[in-house]
């Protein structure tokens, strides 16, 4: 199909500086393993895999031959009051995953949706235990769940609520965990679980029989890799559990081998009483997203109920193509042992990018597992150098995601030393031209 003279003005871009993007739109065609291809047939090293949503590569034949069997088989079937056998399935396997004690799953389409159905999967809880009083959450300063209205209002992203009113009442926020005599910290800090501490201060002030729920990402990632310090998630455990507080994970990012484990709550040794996921369910192939309930969470709810037990859900809810992608998924996860490749390419993955810390530009780096961020010297305004990398790293043929003038790295799981060294080596190219 042809393209009109305003091709590029009628796609309405989220999270784009839609303007300048059709100054010099950055278009891609094709992908195939860590490589995308532009539509002017350039090839790009692509070191997020998507938005850390593909780890098992792009353009996986056996995800794509299982969503054409689906297609041809059941394109459809309704979720309410009625199911399809592999959303049974998938959410076996999905278990299977999890720690202990995280045992039923409830399907979404996203990492946002997955965040609201948490949300109100913890106000439930207390309702239907009589406590319906508690209605408080509890996020954090720099976390993102996403965008809808409750992961809107208990993420700590300021701009991601500028404009949108008050969100949901009775939120507050624990401080970020971004130390400020902390720098060029490879894994979690050392100090700093006192931070923790911030929950037990709003219980004080607010009542902790008020809060349903606190919700952290395990390493908080758009907002630039925040890796949580040495205690600090194991104390918000004990505080949630001392208050009869749900302890929400948000890991739509720290899920699926990213952290070098299966999910961050086996990395940090601390089981949430909901897990929220998405992104590399499917490899992002079908968009999909789920949470995975405790059995005193989902008992709570649904135990000695007649009739409905939980009035929510989506029309595309286990999803039978998104169901067929997220089991080829997990096949390949298995087959190729992804997790354990994870975990021998951490140390290569985090040397190169600590690497980049002798640059006069860099200011900082973190990381752990498959994922790191660098922070770069600012311009005259906040942004700036973000928004300039942006354009100069994918000239050079490399795409990373930049957050302000932090930019992130999570590439596929697939990718071998010498992928992950042409990255970095390009990456340190630009970096040098920086004034």
């Amino acid at each position: 199909m042809g393209r009109s003279g305003d091709f590029l003005d009628h796609f309405w871009m989220p999270f784009t500086d839609n303007s300048a993007f059709r100054e010099s739109p950055r278009l891609i065609a094709r992908a195939g393993g860590i490589r995308y291809e532009t539509d002017d047939g350039r090839s790009i090293l692509d070191a997020m895999c998507g938005l850390m949503c593909s780890p098992a590569g792009h353009g996986r034949p056996e995800i794509a031959e299982a969503v054409h069997r689906q297609l041809l088989t059941l394109s459809f079937a309704p979720a309410f009051q009625h199911a399809h056998p592999d959303a049974f399935v998938l959410a076996e396997r999905l278990c299977g995953l999890m720690p202990d004690g995280l045992d039923h799953v409830f399907f979404t389409n996203s990492g946002s949706e997955s965040v609201e159905t948490a949300l109100k999967m913890a106000l439930l809880y207390h309702h239907r235990r009589g406590e319906t009083q508690r209605t408080r959450f509890v996020g954090r300063e720099r976390s993102y769940h996403g965008v809808n209205f409750g992961g809107m209002s208990v993420g700590g992203i300021a701009p991601n609520r500028d404009g949108f009113g008050v969100g949901l009442p009775g939120v507050v926020h624990m401080r970020h965990t971004l130390l400020p005599d902390v720098h060029f910290q490879r894994g979690q800090p050392p100090h700093g679980a006192e931070l923790a501490d911030d929950l037990e201060r709003f219980c004080n002030s607010l009542g902790g029989d008020n809060i349903a729920a606190c919700i952290v990402e395990p390493v908080a990632g758009s907002t630039g890799v925040l890796v949580p310090p040495v205690g600090y998630l194991e104390r918000l455990r004990e505080i949630c559990d001392a208050h009869g507080i749900l302890l929400i994970f948000d890991e739509v990012i720290t899920g699926f081998g990213r952290l070098a484990e299966n999910f961050g709550a086996q990395r940090f040794g601390v089981t949430p009483d909901l897990l929220a996921t998405a992104k590399g369910l499917t490899n992002g192939v079908i968009p999909m997203g789920a949470v995975v309930a405790s059995e005193r969470v989902h008992a709570a709810i649904t135990g000695g109920r007649e009739g409905v037990e939980f009035y929510h859900g989506y029309t595309y809810s286990g999803h039978p193509v998104a169901c067929a992608a997220a089991i080829a998924t997990l096949e390949i996860f298995e087959r190729e042992g992804l997790v354990a490749r994870a975990r021998e390419l951490e140390d290569h993955f985090l040397d190169a990018v600590f690497s980049l810390a002798e640059l006069p530009v860099v200011t900082d780096v973190r990381g752990i597992g498959m994922m790191a961020a660098v922070d770069l010297a600012p311009l005259d305004a906040p942004g700036a150098r973000g928004l300039q990398m942006i354009q100069e790293l994918w000239d050079a043929g490399v795409l990373v995601k930049f957050t302000g003038d932090t930019f992130l790295m999570g590439p596929a799981l697939t990718i071998d030393a010498t992928e992950i060294d042409e990255i970095v080596g390009r990456i340190r190219e630009v970096l040098k031209r920086c004034a």
